[in-house]
């Protein structure tokens, strides 16, 4: 493009203005999109939209098939001849016809079985059985099962599974000690039996002593005497707790109030006490 106009010129818009004691001066402005895309086409080509070769058997097919049906029904109908026109009970099923074969094949005959013997007829002589026939006819009925009626309309149940018969005091192990029982008692024997050996073997070390019934009623005392001064003081509180101060300082007083009614029932119930001697 030496020889030809540039392009830019061509494109691009100019500014025309006279230079100072000179000849006119011409200056282009820079390029821009818009100019561009105006004034050459890009160029791009769409390709070709498919069209299937079968598309005008389709449309007209399905052109016949919707002009045909658009009256109520097919367009042409085998009208039934004058004479057979619709009778009453013409669609209602029926049995089949009987004709010859089916006759004969409804008459057939099972084996013919053998006559009645006559009463000058002699019976065979030297059969014997095991099967005893008076027994047989003299069976004894079935008794029926004894059954409770527990409602007026006759409604019955079986006897025995209704709750009325003393079934359990006819049982085996009636009356005896149950099997968990007799194991919760071993157990509890051999736990007392391990804190009796436990005890003497800290006796024989001297570790430990048993607590005077004298020590045991002082104990008691004192704690009962911290029981009326915290009870003392339980009473004189404030009957309103709006604020937390005295909602903890109640808490305070009931726990040591439940405390010491534990440790109170702990020593009038057990006799003997061990404490460490240390």
């Amino acid at each position: 493009m030496a020889g030809s106009p540039s392009l830019w010129a061509t494109i691009l818009p100019t500014v025309v203005f006279p230079a100072p004691g000179g000849p006119i001066s011409r200056m282009f402005l820079p390029p821009s999109w818009e100019a561009l895309v105006d004034s050459h086409d890009l160029g791009v080509v769409k390709a070709v939209r498919y069209m299937s070769k079968f598309r005008p058997a389709v449309v007209l097919e399905k052109r016949s098939i919707k002009e045909a049906m658009k009256t109520m029904g097919p367009a042409k109908v085998e009208v039934p001849p004058p004479d057979k026109y619709l009778k009453k009970h013409s669609n209602d099923s029926k049995l089949p016809e009987i004709t010859q074969c089916s006759k004969e094949g409804r008459n057939t005959c099972a084996v013919r079985k053998p006559p009645v013997p006559a009463r000058t007829d002699q019976p065979l002589m030297g059969l014997h059985t095991k099967r005893d026939f008076i027994r047989t006819a003299s069976a004894v009925p079935m008794k029926p099962r004894p059954a409770c009626v527990d409602t007026s309309k006759g409604h019955k149940q079986p006897l025995e599974k209704s709750g009325l018969l003393p079934e359990y005091i006819k049982k085996k192990d009636y009356g005896e000690v149950p099997e968990y029982l007799k194991q919760r008692i071993e157990e509890e024997q051999r736990a007392h039996e391990e804190n009796l050996r436990f005890l003497k073997d800290q006796r024989e070390q001297g570790t430990i002593k048993q607590l005077s019934d004298e020590e045991r009623q002082s104990l008691i005392e004192g704690l009962k005497q911290s029981w009326d001064q915290l009870h003392h003081d339980y009473q004189g509180l404030s009957l309103v707790t709006d604020t937390m101060k005295k909602k903890a300082h109640k808490q305070r007083l009931e726990g040591s109030m439940k405390q010491l009614e534990t440790d109170i029932k702990f020593l009038e119930r057990f006799k003997t006490i061990y404490i460490p001697k240390n």
